[in-house]
């Protein structure tokens, strides 16, 4: 067999990163690499500037949020003194970042990394940051300035011990500073330098805890973590069943999502980020730190294409779990805790936003809304895991059965839809989801999966549904399934039809989808605009492109696909990380990032073409 490439985009890195700042202290979102360890998550420039760093957990306030706030949010800088430029990449099959900084003397290599524990999840956090000099002579400068946690605290920092101590609300963090220099202090910040020639390395590392006491490791300790951090990765990238092209892109997708994913919970986070812009400037700011029914659905189906079945099981029990506290009805998404998120959305007045991009909001309103499609991403999830040998326990199944005649009553009022816009209407997307969940329930008790109590009146609704949405939601003037009834305006999640089944893929109804929703929702390139007037408010969503070329492989477009798909897998950064949206015309990343839905619609349509 021939080895797969893991853990680097196809698209290799040929010049050197953009890691320049604006003039308030801002980067560009797609100079930012992500780590994670399955419990927190951090963002770190090409500059190696750390901007992001959100610990214990994925939804706290973070220790650190300059990507957001560049005036208090903190940041834990590494950089070479005078100019530098960059390189990047994570090591193979791993999410460790390796950052090259060239100065015109010498190079410095920062590895960076969130450490795991040698018996599962560490009682602490650990940002382990190691420096090395691989040739000549540089001078090392690095400075560590807490934020305020989303303005909910003042952090001190203050020496104890010998080394930094510093205080941010509920958490206590020490910062492990070996052969980096002398640390100098200030109340806010602790910060040093070094001289480092060839073959020298010294070691940065911050260690969190909430609420508990917090230690100073031994610098053998966390270099030992850090190298059994990468082979734990390596592992993990080799258990991925896939081996056609574009695989590299398909193993940093699915290392991306296991970042994302809780390990105590199997909870996926939407995004490790709140408030990121989908326009600069703007105010389409969100937090996406929550775990939506849709995206758990999206992964499942995802992570059981490459057979990563521990993942996908961790997440069905917890989706399975989270719906049981609302049951009949299902929210849109919950905490990653599994509780249902509370709907109140707080705007921040004290923090700068991205390039002044605000409000900066912490929570979303959307947890009130009621989305038909939910249903169907739950049901969609539960059949798929079914169809891989998996039973269902007896009060899942009474609980699924429920729901099923609880979407009987409620499918035909309008809802809120996919995008979450706030008006109300009857969205195709919605009867689309609809229809698949009542057609799966019907399914599964014929499997005897589910209680055979109203199969036929699922059926029938399912039945009843499809030909409303035939009826009310057709354009036969544009040959495609419309945004919602009663109207002519398009929207790329109706593309959703054809992974569903809602339309075969012999249907002529979704080759001329294909081509309306391409004629009249294309940005520039092969990307797309979410719905019809999108191009008013905001850049093209990445999820819809890939789903347009899913939906183009299910038709049998299959050599177009391909070329559509190459096209857009050179959108992501130089990490092959995507954002939210894409500025079709600059190619800037935008949203929250990186985000998981996209990264999960990648692994949809390469392997929808490539398999």
């Amino acid at each position: 067999m021939t080895p797969r490439p893991v853990g680097s985009p196809s698209r290799r890195v040929t010049g050197h990163v953009d890691q320049q700042r604006d003039s308030d202290g801002f980067a560009r979102l797609s100079s930012y690499g992500l780590i994670g360890d399955g419990h927190g998550a951090a963002l770190v420039a090409a500059d190696g500037s750390v901007d992001w760093l959100a610990a214990p957990a994925i939804d706290t306030p973070p220790f650190i949020s300059g990507v957001i706030d560049a005036r208090s949010g903190g940041h834990f800088r590494i950089g070479a003194h005078g100019d530098y430029e960059v390189t990047r990449r994570y090591l193979p099959g791993t999410l460790v970042l390796e950052t090259t900084l060239a100065t015109p003397k010498g190079t410095l290599r920062v590895t960076d990394c969130l450490n795991q524990g040698f018996q599962g999840r560490l009682p602490w956090s650990e940002l382990a940051r190691k420096i090395e000099c691989t040739a000549g002579e540089a001078t090392l400068e690095w400075e560590l300035r807490p934020g305020t946690r989303l303005a909910t605290c003042r952090p001190y920092v203050r020496e104890a011990d010998g080394a930094p101590l510093i205080v941010a609300g509920d958490l206590q963090a020490r910062l492990l500073v070996s052969e980096a220099g002398k640390p100098r202090y200030s109340p806010a910040a602790v910060a040093g330098s070094t001289r480092l020639v060839a073959g020298d390395e010294c070691l940065l590392a911050l260690v969190m805890a909430k609420e508990h006491p917090v230690h100073l490791p031994r610098p053998v300790d966390v270099q030992r973590r850090l190298q059994h951090t990468i082979e734990a990765w390596s592992a993990w990238a080799e258990l991925i069943d896939y081996e056609g092209e574009h695989a590299a892109h398909v193993v940093r997708s699915a290392l991306t999502i296991k970042a994302l994913q809780q390990v105590d919970s199997g909870a996926i986070a939407a995004a490790p980020t709140t408030a990121l812009p989908e326009v600069v400037g703007g105010s389409r700011n969100f937090d996406y730190r929550f775990s939506w029914v849709r995206d758990a659905s999206f992964m499942i189906d995802a992570l059981s294409r490459l057979k990563l079945t521990e993942e996908v099981d961790a997440s069905l029990s917890w989706l399975l779990r989270s719906v049981g506290q609302t049951a009949p009805d299902v929210h849109v998404f919950y905490l990653l805790d599994g509780k249902p998120a509370p709907a109140n959305q707080q705007e921040n007045e004290l923090l700068t936003g991205y390039k002044s991009s605000t409000p900066v909001v912490i929570g979303n309103k959307a947890a009130s809304q009621s989305q038909h499609g939910s249903y169907g991403d739950l049901f969609g999830a539960v059949f798929r895991h079914v169809e891989n040998h998996t039973h269902l326990d007896p009060e899942s199944a009474v609980m699924l059965a429920r729901l099923a005649d609880r979407l009987c009553d409620e499918w035909p009022k309008p809802d809120a839809g996919i995008w979450e816009l706030g008006s109300s209407e009857r969205y195709t997307s919605s009867l689309i989801g609809s229809w698949a969940a009542l057609r799966r329930a019907a399914q599964l008790a014929e499997r005897g999966e589910l209680p055979s109590l109203h199969p036929g009146r699922w059926r029938a609704a399912a039945d009843e549904i499809h030909a409303y949405a035939d009826d009310r939601c057709w354009s036969e003037a544009k040959g495609s399934y419309t945004f919602y009834a009663g109207t002519e305006e398009l929207d790329a999640a109706v593309l959703l039809a054809a992974r569903t089944g809602f339309l075969a893929p012999d249907d002529p109804r979704l080759r001329t989808t294909i081509e309306a929703v391409r004629r009249e929702l294309t940005a520039e390139g092969p990307w797309l605009f979410r719905y019809s007037a999108a191009a008013e408010e905001e850049h093209a969503f990445v999820a819809c492109t890939f789903w347009l070329i899913e939906a183009m492989a299910i038709a049998g477009q299959r050599n177009e696909a391909a070329q559509l798909l190459s096209a857009a897998l050179e959108g992501s950064n130089d990490l092959g990380l995507f954002g939210e949206e894409i500025d079709a015309v600059s190619g800037e990343l935008l949203g929250n990032f990186p985000i998981g839905i996209s990264h999960l619609a990648v692994i949809g349509a390469i392997t929808a073409v490539c398999s």
